[in-house]
């Protein structure tokens, strides 16, 4: 109780810190403003949108102001999906997908402003169930993560980027794999960072600092959806929208084991390095048809289905900063963007993270779900116009806003280079369905990797029995090579036979 205490006093002193600085509401507004206008915008991402706004503000104002407008962004992105999953039946963004099934029928039935209404208040609920587990879970991990040594850290960097790879593909998890290590690839150019010899820079100066995040961050998640969107897709019409957009509290009430279970699941999925809100939607709906006795009206306008995915992907948002600031490994695409603005504001996520920071986090967290809430009730039909808007209007937008983006992290034209080559092959990439969150997963963790891996060798005399001989290193070991082998089919006759022998 002593520790919970602590923590909640912490949490206090940084939640009014920054109630008190007036710029911090300037800053929640407009950027959970935008996050939702992305998020309201089929085709755009809540990754795209902490992206972009990384190019502008990650280093070039404070760290807190920083922190309030990309995870601003991030929060009202998620929820932003909503709208055109229930009014269009177009997901705007892949954690809302899940949320098409059941709030485009009941759009169609004229209740769409009683769905709008129960997203809204889901979507608060959600933010803050994972925001709790963040800020009560984070401690208990920091303190395993301080005994992690060099073999632990490279072993777990690999990890993050397999795991990603795995549970990001579509088909193969071998093409999940090739990206996250192309990834890691990248993230060799440069300075060697235990002898400082030059590696793979082709005599070109710019390459010395090592491929910067930002550009890659640009060209990987915004350029393959601006091109996307440049072919002709039919939006179909709006629903209409009659009534108050206010929660209905006898449908919280009699779902609140819904929401509550929901909560859990996407707090859970987020943890896992690399998935993501939309399969948080997806798992948590899975599971509420399973043991819901209303499983049989998911599809149909289902109130339990809406209230499931909708608190899970926002809850995810929590879940995907536990592995962020505890191992410096990203849970989710936008945690992924985020951590690159951490980077280049020279913060490392991990076990040497200063505890003030954590502590901002989730008090910023429960600013921004509370500023998504209220606008979300009483601007709801405004964020609807945005649906309107065509995708010539602000495809271009996105484009301008990116590029310069991109050109404000100090590179000049060589970064515009840079996140248009990554663009054009992350492009590729989408076409053949290979995943592209593990790519950036390899940019931002190879660093990490690199260094820990040469540097365990070193100590060890170049002795690969340092990755065997602790008993942390060998479990991350068994971990990644259970995860390599397990897609063989010799590896699945073996486990389905041992299935058989249990049962």
């Amino acid at each position: 109780m002593e520790f919970l205490f602590g923590q909640l006093a912490g949490f206090g002193s940084a939640f009014a810190a920054l109630v008190s600085d007036p710029w911090t509401y300037l800053y929640l507004i407009v950027s959970v403003f935008l996050g939702i206008s992305f998020g309201a915008l089929p085709g755009l991402t809540a990754t795209l949108a902490v992206t972009i706004l990384t190019g502008f503000f990650g280093n070039k104002v404070p760290l807190d102001y920083s922190l309030i407008a990309l995870l601003g962004a991030y929060v009202g992105a998620i929820y932003g999906g909503s709208y055109p999953s229930i009014l269009l039946n177009i997901p705007g963004t892949a954690a809302s997908a899940a949320t098409a099934m059941d709030g485009y029928p009941l759009a169609r039935q004229g209740r769409g402003a009683e769905a709008l209404g129960l997203t809204t208040t889901a979507s608060f609920i959600g933010t803050l169930v994972g925001t709790l587990a963040l800020l009560v879970f984070v401690w208990v991990l920091l303190l395993i993560s301080k005994n992690i040594a060099s073999p632990e850290k490279a072993l777990l960097a690999l990890f993050g980027i397999l795991l990603s790879g795995t549970l990001m593909s579509e088909d193969l998890a071998i093409k999940g794999w090739i990206a996250g290590l192309v990834g890691l690839a990248l993230a060799m150019v440069g300075m060697d960072p235990i002898l400082s010899e030059t590696r793979y820079t082709f005599g070109w100066s710019y390459l010395l600092s090592g491929i910067a995040v930002v550009p890659v961050l640009m060209g990987a998640f915004a350029v393959p959806q601006i091109i996307a969107g440049m072919r002709p897709a039919k939006t179909g019409e709006v629903a209409a929208l009659t009534g108050r957009i206010l929660p209905n509290t006898a449908a919280l009430r009699r779902y609140l084991p819904t929401i509550g279970r929901s909560g859990v699941i996407g707090t859970g999925v987020g943890a896992l390095p690399g998935v993501g809100e939309d399969v948080a939607g997806w798992v948590s709906y899975g599971v509420g048809k399973t043991v819901s006795a209303e499983g049989d009206r998911f599809g149909k306008g289902s109130l339990e289905r809406l209230l499931s995915s909708e608190t899970a992907n926002n809850a995810c948002i929590g879940g995907a900063l536990i592995p962020l600031l505890v191992l410096g490994i990203p849970g989710s695409p936008p945690a992924a963007a985020l951590m690159g603005a951490f980077k280049i504001n020279n913060v490392i996520p991990g076990p040497t993270i200063d505890p003030e920071i954590i502590l901002r986090v989730v008090a910023i967290l429960v600013l921004a779900s509370c500023t998504m809430f209220i606008m979300g009730l009483f601007t709801a039909r405004v964020f609807i116009k945005v649906l309107r808007l065509p995708q010539t209007v602000f495809l271009p937008l996105v484009m301008v806003l990116t590029t310069i983006g991109s050109f404000s992290v100090g590179g000049g034209l060589n970064d515009l280079y840079l996140m248009l080559g990554i663009g054009f092959v992350a492009y590729l990439m989408n076409l053949l369905c290979y995943p592209i969150a593990p790519l950036v997963i390899g940019v931002i963790l190879g660093g990490m990797f690199d260094e820990t891996f040469r540097r365990s060798l070193l100590l060890s005399d170049g002795d690969l029995s340092v990755f065997v001989s602790r008993p942390g290193s060998a479990i991350l070991l068994a971990l990644i090579l259970a995860l390599i082998l397990g897609p063989l089919p010799g590896a699945k006759r073996a486990l389905y036979r041992l299935k058989g022998r249990m049962t």
